[in-house]
């Protein structure tokens, strides 16, 4: 535990709507970060894992959403954890040191020892309390939350080199061309307020740079659209790997699960994921069978107090029923997302899809993926307000909003 007079903040990046495209039609409704994982919104999972924190004093979001999108989450999650969240909006994309930097002075208001940042698409378990243990002993600027993956895959992140021994960050580099590690970047980090003296040296040097080079009037002219405006500052590209090697930033592994949630097929995995967790974090979220008047129970399931389900209905394994959702009789639902207010009627199935606010599958009818997590139609998904008529199939497929489908759907996208 740390020191009484310690104080600590956490900042986690939800991004803006143009970082939310992957996730239509199902961010059409709300932003990405509120799509419910396991009962719970996205950004309630790093934001809980932050309660864990010792001294933790507050919480900031940072993104470019609208502030009235969260206004009424941040206020109710500040009420249930007693940690003031606060939403702070940019008027634009920043980057994500950037964005950092641009909101020092509330960051700062509290003169923090340590500095949590967290992106909001991470699931994993966020072992933050002891991450702060091993940054505490490096005595390092910040501390990377690394994790091993395999060969193929590591390309698609960050790709960093540390030191066996002392888990110093010796290299950095963002989705590199040739194979660099195993060990890849997890979005975690903690920080001390040294940060911004980096950040800052880093608009420094990009602004000396710009001053030294010279171009012709025409060579200007060809890049103007390229060169990143003046306070657009990336975390990885731009301050990560010009420090590696200079024994000021540290890793640590975690040996848990760990996804990007970049995709509606990655949130039904990861929802999966945050379920299995809840037996060790909150068990009280998960369902349980109670005999003949309660609807059979397989596996990690999450049911909103609301929602009705019908006592003969078999749920599980991985499936989230959000409010007011209707489970009729008879009905099977198998590694699958219902937001509130479904209506699924009776011996309906829903298998490796997630279906959308307000949409209604009617008796015997059949909504189905492959459950290939990783490819474009490898769940089906139901926009608002769709209406699956009696006995009517839909496989691998994206049903946009107020869409009534009356004969077999496979492989489709609906516009």
């Amino acid at each position: 535990m740390g020191s009484s007079d310690e104080r600590i903040v956490a900042v986690i990046m939800v991004g803006g709507p143009t970082k939310g495209t992957r996730f239509r039609p199902l961010s059409f409704n709300v932003p990405k970060p509120l799509i419910p994982l396991a009962g719970q919104p996205m950004v309630h999972h790093p934001i809980s894992a932050c309660r864990r924190i010792p001294n933790l004093t507050q919480i900031y979001l940072i993104g470019f959403y609208e502030e009235r999108e969260f206004a009424l989450y941040v206020s109710a999650i500040s009420n249930e954890l007693r940690v003031p969240v606060r939403y702070l909006r940019e008027d634009r994309p920043h980057g994500s040191a950037g964005g950092l930097y641009n909101f020092r002075d509330y960051i700062m208001d509290e003169n923090p020892s340590h500095i949590f940042l967290l992106n909001c698409d991470v699931c994993c378990s966020f072992p933050l309390p002891e991450m702060l243990d091993a940054h505490k002993g490096y005595g390092g600027m910040g501390t990377l939350l690394v994790i091993k993956v395999s060969a193929e895959s590591a390309n698609q992140f960050g790709e960093l080199v540390a030191d066996p021994q002392t888990n110093e960050l010796l290299h950095y580099t963002e989705k590199p061309e040739t194979f660099v590690s195993d060990l890849i970047n997890c979005g975690v980090y903690i920080f001390t307020p040294d940060i911004f003296r980096a950040i800052q040296d880093s608009f420094t040097q990009r602004k000396d740079r710009a001053n030294l080079r010279r171009v012709s009037s025409f060579e200007a002219l060809q890049s103007a659209t390229k060169v990143l405006p003046a306070d657009y500052l990336r975390l990885d590209q731009d301050i990560l790997s010009p420090l590696a090697g200079k024994k000021v930033l540290y890793t640590y592994e975690t040996r848990d699960f760990w996804e990007q949630i970049k995709t509606p097929g990655m949130s039904l995995k990861c929802s999966g994921l945050f379920l299995a967790q809840f037996h060790h974090t909150s068990p009280h979220l998960l369902a349980e069978s109670k005999g003949s008047r309660s609807a059979t129970i397989i596996g990690d399931v999450y049911i909103h107090p609301s929602a009705k389900v019908h006592p003969t209905a078999k749920i599980g394994p991985n499936v989230s029923i959000s409010a007011n959702a209707r489970i009729g009789a008879g009905a099977r639902l198998v590694s699958c997302i219902i937001l509130d207010d479904v209506d699924i009627k009776e011996h309906a199935m829903v298998i490796h899809s997630i279906v959308g606010w307000r949409s209604s599958i009617g008796k015997w009818s059949r909504v189905q993926g492959g459950g290939d997590y990783n490819t474009k139609l490898g769940i089906t998904i139901l926009g608002e307000s769709v209406a699956v008529d009696d006995e009517v199939v839909v496989i691998d497929s994206i049903i946009l909003p107020n869409k009534t489908l009356t004969v077999r759907v496979q492989e489709e996208i609906i516009l």
